[in-house]
């Protein structure tokens, strides 16, 4: 049983109320008490203190047939905006988003250095930058929330991030020293599984997210919340050995399921049997497209060694939906079909695979999504994008 001063519960019924507010993008004060069980003077005294501070606002029912029109309330989108960031080797895409999830700007930024103090120097102008630019609005550039391809500790301190030779970094506290606004870390594939859930599988209790790019990561959704792990370590599915002895790993392992089931290892096992220096994405992509039989048959054995870690993925986590995230996928005719030929377990099952729609975007979409729900201070959170 929940219990509390009068404080606590204003601020858990505004919650609620800002939470159906959102879910429902217009609604009545007569539905907020029917969805909500509040009665009609507790609806009316918080309504009135969120239209005073302009997060929601006020409009018309269209088409109302017969009968007085009734005034629907809506989340004040254009009240703040939020921040995010997919920080990776050699560039960080920013997105901003306004507060019911709608794209306001998406741009890369080239980034030629992997040094910790100047990625920080880039991170802390950039985001500047921003908050200058979206001051105007009533609550201006609200927060900001970046995504490390990497470890991310609980308390937001980065362990490891191999692609940038970044080992035990306060990030948080560095970065935080020189920006005007709040500031959160997480991992990428953590907010990449957030993303898919807040924007995608809103159903989905039980989701887990696997991003295979120039390593492998996964992100779960259980019982409708993040699960991070005991130090927040939790999803590092690429290192899952696969192929024990088999071709050494960054991590110091050998037959990790990322030396053979990412894209860039795709790309440069390919590149070396064609004898080519290095392929980029749209070469693979036109070989695969003109049928060429090498590429053809490195696509039969990235196919293969996927399944065989996601195989050992559903018996382990047994997900309702698993949303693969893949570039290389994408352009493979039946991909999850596939896939799905190459799962035979008889132990567990999953409901539903499926490409994710979200792609490259998922990150920073996820990100832009976590800084909503905090600063609307909701437990649940339902967008479109």
């Amino acid at each position: 049983m929940i219990t509390g001063d009068a404080a606590y519960i204003k601020q858990l019924n505004r919650g609620l109320l800002l939470r159906e507010i959102s879910d429902q993008k217009k609604i009545s004060r007569a539905a907020l008490s029917k969805v909500t069980g509040l009665n009609k003077a507790t609806i009316s005294a918080q309504v009135a203190q969120l239209l005073e501070e302009e997060l929601i606002y006020e409009t018309e029912a269209e088409h109302y047939a017969v009968g007085r029109r009734p005034i629907m309330l809506s989340i004040n989108e254009k009240a703040g905006y939020v921040l995010g960031a997919d920080l990776d080797k050699g560039a960080i895409l920013y997105h901003v988003s306004d507060l019911a999830g709608n794209t306001v700007l998406n741009e890369k930024k080239i980034m030629e250095t992997e040094d910790y103090e100047a990625v920080l120097d880039i991170l802390a102008a950039d985001i500047e930058m921003y908050t200058s630019r979206f001051a105007e609005a009533t609550y201006g550039l609200i927060r900001a929330t970046i995504g490390i391809h990497g470890t991310v500790s609980n308390d937001e301190e980065i362990l490891f991030v191999p692609k940038l030779g970044w080992r035990r970094k306060s990030i948080k506290s560095d970065l935080q020293k020189r920006v005007s606004i709040p500031l959160t870390f997480e991992n990428n594939a953590n907010l990449s599984a957030y993303a898919e859930r807040v924007f995608s599988h809103q159903k989905s209790d039980h989701l887990m997210t696997v991003i295979l790019s120039s390593g492998i990561g996964s992100g779960m959704i259980i019982h409708g919340e993040l699960e991070k792990g005991h130090h927040g370590y939790a999803g590092e599915m690429g290192h899952m050995i696969i192929y024990p002895e088999g071709r050494p790993c960054k991590c110091g392992n050998s037959g990790c399921w990322e030396r053979y089931a990412s894209e860039s290892s795709f790309f440069d096992h390919l590149a070396e049997e064609l004898g080519e220096f290095r392929l980029t994405a749209p070469d693979v992509q036109q070989l695969l497209e003109d049928g060429n039989s090498t590429a053809q048959k490195h696509m039969d054995s990235f196919i293969r060694n996927v399944s065989i870690g996601l195989n050992n993925v559903i018996n382990l986590y047994n997900p309702e939906t698993l949303v693969l995230n893949s570039d290389v996928l994408s352009w493979c005719p039946r991909a999850i079909e596939r896939i799905k030929d190459n799962l035979v377990s008889n132990v567990s099952t999953c409901e539903e695979i499926c490409l994710s729609r979200l792609g490259s975007n998922s990150c920073v979409l996820g990100a832009c999504a976590l800084s909503i729900q905090t600063f609307l201070n909701i437990s649940h959170l339902t967008l479109s994008n």
